[in-house]
């Protein structure tokens, strides 16, 4: 699929670079938050699919990608704020923001603090991850399970060869993989590190787990989509309790709806762009005008 309708921009944002992907287009205004150590360009094949109708645009989120990478402002509250600066910034006019994994936790917080500068929500597989209510985890336990790989002396091929040995192997093509592979950089040593330092993405860690989605939910005033996946091969960290999270976002989500997607993994933009794209499609019509 081609990529090259997509512009790239740094905006400033309180002291940070934020860099975002534009695809263009007329109609709703769409932003695409990715999820905890991932980059803007999870959204490359939705953005070409989803700019027929509607302006969408996607940014790294502070630490990620080729955004700034300061030592701190990785709590909710400032994360958050950074993406209301960034939509008065460009001008976008109160649009649906659709967030992937702790992306999906980013717009949820985004609709409970900023109601009126939202005009939908939809969560791809996230915004209802709430580590702390997990019935056996303190937080030494959450920090141990959800800590990131080591990647010490990783070179490129070594990455290629975890990825297509990983979850996505079956629905790997060149695009994915170079994806993927954007999530890393290559050291002056030659090896590969991630854009999202060890010590931000545990600050990260760390205010998911003071997050509560489930408190959050009354007081989403605009529509709200939850896409979850659903795979009984492939176990994450946190399957054993998703069902349960996804189940209170269905009961306390004001207007809220849920769709599970079977035989799907985590990373449903790369799997199933399409049906993504789809059902995106359908949330924003219901919307109306």
């Amino acid at each position: 699929m081609s990529l090259n309708n997509v512009t790239e921009g740094i905006i400033n944002v309180h002291g940070i670079n934020l860099h975002y992907r534009d695809w263009g287009g007329r109609g709703r205004d769409i932003l695409l938050l990715h999820g905890l150590a991932s980059h803007s360009g999870i959204w490359n094949l939705l953005g070409p699919m989803l700019n027929h109708n509607n302006r969408v645009i996607a940014i790294d989120q502070r630490g990620h990608g080729k955004s700034s990478k300061p030592d701190r402002g990785y709590d909710f509250q400032t994360v958050t704020s950074d993406v209301h600066h960034f939509i008065s910034k460009m001008g976008l006019n109160s649009p649906v923001i659709i967030g992937h994994s702790w992306g999906g936790n980013v717009a949820l917080n985004f609709a409970a603090t900023y109601p009126n500068n939202i005009s939908g929500l939809i969560m791809v597989d996230g915004g209802f991850i709430e580590p702390s209510s997990h019935p056996e985890w303190n937080w030494e336990k959450a920090k141990s399970q959800l800590t990131p790989p080591n990647w010490k002396e990783t070179t490129l091929e070594q990455l290629r060869h975890r990825i297509r040995s990983g979850t996505l192997a079956p629905y790997l093509t060149p695009t994915i993989e170079s994806i993927i592979i954007g999530n890393f950089f290559i050291n002056k040593l030659g090896y590969m590190r991630p854009h999202l330092s060890f010590k931000n993405h545990m600050k990260i860690v760390r205010s998911l787990w003071k997050h509560h989605p489930s408190q959050l939910y009354k007081n989403i005033k605009c529509s709200a989509l939850v896409i979850a996946a659903c795979n009984t091969v492939t176990k994450g960290t946190l399957n054993d309790t998703k069902s349960e999270w996804v189940k209170k976002a269905a009961q306390l989500l004001p207007k809220g709806t849920v769709i599970w997607f079977e035989k799907t993994i985590h990373d449903i933009p790369l799997q199933r762009p399409q049906t993504l794209t789809n059902e995106i499609n359908k949330f924003i019509l219901s919307l109306g005008s």
